[in-house]
């Protein structure tokens, strides 16, 4: 199984996914069930923290007057 840490987040969620998949059939033991839904919390928080770091990276283009680029600044300003 691939280290959480190694995934990408289309990957992250598509095993999200399938785990969320798993527990709502009903068809897994109560072991394995217990097993997946902890790799699925590590997956969702995984996900969340791959999204929180491209949000960082966003930015807004600032424009002058007249349309020309001025620079940019965080797409959020807080």
């Amino acid at each position: 199984m691939t280290e959480i840490s190694e995934l990408s987040f289309e990957a992250a969620l598509d095993e999200l996914e399938k785990i969320v998949q798993q527990l709502e059939s009903g068809k897994a033991p109560l072991q394995e069930s217990i097993a997946i839904y902890e790799r699925g919390e590590a997956l969702k928080r995984h996900c969340e923290t791959l999204l929180k770091q491209a949000e960082a990276r966003i930015e807004k283009i600032t424009l002058a007057r007249d349309g020309t680029p001025t620079g940019t600044e965080p797409l959020d300003e807080q």
